[in-house]
């Protein structure tokens, strides 16, 4: 597991980009929720984590391509592929990341 921030530093409505390999994006939805997904878009090379958090829907800043937090599924086009989902764990206050070993799909 990757320690990524305190959870009390990553408002809702938020994202924080981690630098691993490829990097990572959380998102703390406004309902609370975390969730974790390779922070390069799959249409074209865009930060996800600058992208628009909406509910579970994050859209991407360059082309509006949109993706579920949950599954890593595009809900529009012009993204078609899918991007890799990670676990998200709060231990003692501390966000971290179990990166996922095959696309699309959750550790």
């Amino acid at each position: 597991m990757i320690p990524v921030c305190r959870l009390e530093d990553l408002p809702k409505g938020e994202s924080v980009r981690v630098a691993t390999s490829p990097p990572i994006a959380v998102f703390h939805t406004d309902g609370g929720d975390l969730y974790a997904m390779d922070d390069t878009c799959s249409h074209q090379d865009a930060s996800l984590s600058e992208g628009w958090l909406e509910g579970c829907l994050i859209e991407c800043p360059l082309h509006a391509a949109s993706f579920d937090l949950r599954t890593g599924l595009p809900t529009c086009l012009p993204a078609r592929r899918p991007v890799r989902t990670h676990r998200v764990t709060v231990e003692g206050g501390v966000i971290h990341i179990g990166i996922a070993a095959e696309e699309g799909s959750a550790a």
